[in-house]
């Protein structure tokens, strides 16, 4: 009888196993790489912070905050949260250690790891949940909104991915959004409005458009909308940054009911979509948010950034049929016959390793028809198979897994022709 153990993953949290594991980590490995050509340094914070932070930074209103977040008290009775976000915890780090006062400004850093929400989990989204994403501080441009949104846009076109589309629009500034806010609200509560969508609107109206319900969409349709509103400085910079992105060449549509799950977001606010991933069709997003340092006791510097999940990054790529990952495992197998040639093979693998090839072996004595069969279900290019007659020739056999070809090889020169044959 199989022993199965009582343990399993909690709900809603996955695990990431080969070969599946590939895939994963050549997506977040390739939209980092995006960020440090763009001269992103990486930054790497604990997964739990104070409450507080989250509370005062994300918004007490928003669903993060009062619905999803993950909160538990210490033994001395403090109140911590596990990181729903990244921006939070990236503010705090940045003022606590003075790195806006150290160095040129923007201040440019890049994050990767997993975050957690309280949500009914479903396809790409899970209660922990893996994000890339990019923070710029410190200096207000809309050049350097349109490079933040290139790199997120860059880092999806060098995985192959290319059925999203940008959405874009401004949320305005201190200037214009007081009055929208209150001519919104004035619309809303003249709504027939059910109560938790009514206590929404008069705390924070903004949160009732991004409400997904049909019955409030339709309610909404012909709300007053922030785009028709901003100020003339918000509505310059907006057209600047949208000018940038006609420059750099990265298509984008204008989204005027658009509206992001965190209070801090101020003009500049973006969103990547593909639409075939359903309902759920958000990919990764951000935005500007000028007042969340200050907001948390910093500098009054401005800033602006992105998160990207790369859980749903995966299940677009299968949505298109691609894939980011190199199918094959490893590149070489290796067999060792007998006990000196068994040695000899660890190492070669050794050796070969070090030349930047990637090696796995046959263990435990197998014969050469069993370490065979480990060698195809292995998906490498190349099986070294050696015996002891071979060790007295010096020499190894070189197997190309795709014709069945096998020649003979000096051990002398196996690393170099097997490295000059990969590079080919």
């Amino acid at each position: 009888m199989t022993k199965t153990s009582s343990f399993s993953a909690p709900k809603g949290v996955p695990d990431y196993t080969p070969p599946g594991s590939a895939e994963f980590v050549a997506v977040r490995d390739g939209l980092i790489q995006a960020a440090r050509l763009a001269g992103y340094g990486h930054i790497e914070l604990p997964v739990f912070e104070q409450t507080a932070l989250f509370a005062r930074g994300v918004g007490e209103s928003t669903d993060v905050v009062s619905k999803e977040m993950w909160t538990f008290a210490d033994r001395n009775g403090e109140s911590f949260t596990l990181r729903p976000e990244g921006t939070a915890g990236v503010m705090r780090a940045v003022i606590q250690h003075g790195l806006d006062r150290t160095g040129s400004l923007p201040l440019k850093l890049c994050y990767a790891g997993p975050f957690f929400r309280y949500e009914r989990p479903q396809a790409g989204r899970y209660r922990q949940l893996q994000q890339v994403g990019i923070e710029a501080i410190g200096i207000d441009d809309p050049a350097l909104d349109a490079e933040v949104i290139a790199v997120a846009d860059a880092g999806f076109r060098s995985l192959g991915l290319d059925g999203f589309r940008l959405e874009i629009t401004s949320l305005g500034d201190e200037t214009c959004r007081p009055q929208y806010r209150e001519l919104l609200q004035e619309f809303l509560l003249g709504l027939p409005l059910d109560e938790e969508t009514r206590r929404r609107a008069e705390i924070n109206p903004l949160r009732v458009l991004d409400d997904k319900r049909p019955e409030v969409r339709e309610l909404t349709a012909d709300a007053p909308l922030m785009i028709d509103h901003l100020s003339e400085s918000a509505k310059a910079h907006f057209d600047e940054v949208l000018a940038h992105l006609d420059a750099l060449g990265v298509p984008y549509v204008v989204n005027p009911r658009m509206v992001r799950g965190l209070d801090y977001y101020t003009k500049t606010t973006f969103e990547f979509v593909h639409d075939k991933l359903g309902a759920q069709s958000g990919i990764g997003g951000g935005g500007r948010y000028d007042g969340l340092m200050a907001q948390l006791g910093g500098q009054p510097l401005s800033g602006i950034g992105f998160g990207i999940g790369v859980d749903r990054t995966v299940l677009a790529l299968a949505a298109e049929g691609k894939t980011a990952a190199d199918p094959a495992r490893c590149q070489v197998y290796g067999v060792g016959l007998g006990d000196e040639a068994r040695a000899r093979i660890v190492a070669l693998a050794g050796e070969l390793r070090a030349a930047g090839v990637s090696v796995d072996l046959a263990y435990g004595g197998r014969g050469l028809k069993g370490a065979m069969k480990g060698a195809d279900r292995s998906g490498a290019k190349y099986t070294l198979v050696l015996g002891d007659r071979d060790l007295a020739d010096n020499s190894i056999g070189v197997k190309e897994m795709a014709t069945g070809e096998q020649r003979q090889v000096s051990l002398d020169t196996v690393v170099a022709e097997l490295r000059a044959a990969l590079a080919a």
